[in-house]
């Protein structure tokens, strides 16, 4: 029998640091004033990010693609996650941040966290997005 996606979810959601949007504003403008690098990773897919908007000045990571690109051993690794900070992941609404979360805390990458709700909450939340249409911006 299959594990439901949900039950993952969940239990991955026990192991890991998971932000509101409120907390994830308040420890960016901590992050402006000198506190500690906060790290926004997109993991939507390309067509998402086209399609919704993303938030400012998040880096784009393909889910299928992250664990490659943060390992320092694999030929993949992007410098974006070799850098001092906190990296906080979201998705659209929040399920595959949180497994992407959890794999990357299980590889031993840190410190890490996601947002609850993903790209939505945070729409929804009033947080700054750019729009499609201005992606080259």
């Amino acid at each position: 029998m299959i594990r439901p996606v949900s039950e993952l979810v969940a239990a991955a959601e026990k192991e890991i640091d998971t932000l509101s949007p409120e907390a994830l504003r308040q420890a960016l403008e901590e992050s402006r004033v000198g506190g500690t690098p906060l790290i926004l990773v997109d993991i939507r897919d390309v067509r998402e990010l086209e399609r919704e908007g993303r938030i400012p000045g998040a880096i784009h990571a393909p889910r299928g693609m992250l664990e490659f690109w943060v390992d320092p051993a694999s030929p993949y690794h992007r410098a974006d996650f070799a850098r001092e900070g906190r990296y906080v992941l979201f998705c659209a609404g929040g399920l595959r941040s949180a497994l992407a979360t959890k794999s990357l805390k299980d590889m031993g990458f840190g410190p890490v966290a996601h947002l609850g709700g993903g790209f939505a909450a945070w729409r929804e939340s009033g947080g700054e997005v750019i729009s499609p249409f201005m992606q080259g911006n």
